[in-house]
Order: C-alpha cells, then structure tokens, then sequence
C-alpha cells in the first residue's frame, strides 16, 4: 500500500495543494477488509493549524454556512450545520431528513470542542491511537460529550479558538470532510478577495 508521503501519489499536484490531497489520501485509506482507517493525526493537526481566520463575524457565519448548506444539498446528503461565537449561535440549518437526534449530536460534539479546543475528530483520534476510546476513558458522560467527527474549532490566528463549526447526518469521517472542504473553500475564496482588493 502507499502511503500519503509516496511522492508517486502526488505527481503533477501542485506544490499549494499539495497538503490538501496529503490529507484526502490519508482519509480515504481503507485497510485490506475495506473497513474505515482513521486520519493520521499529524494531518488532523495539520489541519488546525491551516484553518484559521484573521477575523471571523456574523457575516462570515452566514456565508461560511450557506457555503456547507450548499456542499449538502449539492451531494444529497440529510446533515444539520451549526456556526457559533463562544455561547452565540450564529448559523443553523437542518435539512430535510435531518431529526431533533442531530441537534444533540451537535451539542455534544461541541462540547467536546470547547473542553479539549481541537476537532471533535481529532478528540476521538487521540483516544483510537491509544488503543482506546474516548467514551472508555475520558470519564466524562457520554450524553453530553461526543469525540465524533464533525465539529472544527474557529480559531483566531493569534488568539486560538473562538467558536465552532459543526455538521450531524453523516458517518462521522464524512462530517468532518465536508467541514473541512467547506473551511478551505471558504478560506479560499476570503484569500482570493483580499488579493483582488489589493
């Protein structure tokens, strides 16, 4: 098998995404039974420390949401979407297929977020590499915390988190992908607007 470092999966990619497809080949690694292998957590950490904003408001919640909204709806996919400020909620939208059941879904993996300030993914994938689970040994109560994927910290640059992004309706790997995508294509796009304003 190869492994997201073998430069032969990685020809003709450019050197600026070169990262991105690092981390795709990573998650899409299945072993031999086609079971899910989980992220490396290098690649998670790698993530955190790519996604940050200069500044992020309300304005930003919506676009940023209306952004994963459209990535769902586009894909088919039943997934609520959740953008915080510290305790205020910003951005919230559940759609059709989507039940009460993903809202504490959310809380929970938002939960986790704020205690730990890492990905709900990442959370959960320090306890795997462990050889345990989060829910065996972290002692907090399983019905108010949840380490599944889906739930990314907005940080700061400088500052560190600030609040939360965060997406319930599917496996959990796939959550946290489509949070993500939807965070670089975001990043992107606000990149790409500075350059053109400057």
């Amino acid at each position: 098998m190869k492994y997201p470092d073998d430069p032969g999966l990685l020809m003709g990619v450019r050197p600026d995404e070169r990262s991105a497809r690092r981390l795709l080949l990573c998650l899409d690694r299945c072993d031999d039974r086609g079971r899910e292998q989980y992220a490396v957590m290098p690649e998670l950490r790698e993530q955190e420390e790519r996604l940050q904003f200069d500044r992020f408001d309300h304005d930003d919640a919506w676009a940023l949401g209306t952004r994963l909204v459209g990535l769902a709806r586009e894909r088919g996919h039943a997934v609520t979407v959740d953008i915080r400020l510290g305790d205020h909620q910003l951005f919230h939208y559940a759609l059709h297929g989507t039940s009460a059941d993903n809202d504490d879904w959310i809380e929970r993996k938002i939960r986790v977020v704020r205690r730990f300030g890492h990905s709900s993914y990442l959370v959960g994938q320090t306890y795997r590499d462990r050889g345990t689970t989060f829910e065996e040994k972290s002692h907090l109560d399983a019905a108010l915390y949840a380490a599944h994927g889906g739930c990314f910290p907005i940080i700061l640059r400088g500052t560190g988190p600030v609040g939360t992004v965060t997406v319930s309706g599917l496996p959990q790997l796939d959550d946290h992908r489509l949070v993500v995508e939807a965070l670089e294509l975001f990043l992107d796009s606000k990149g790409s607007d500075k350059e053109a304003g400057s």
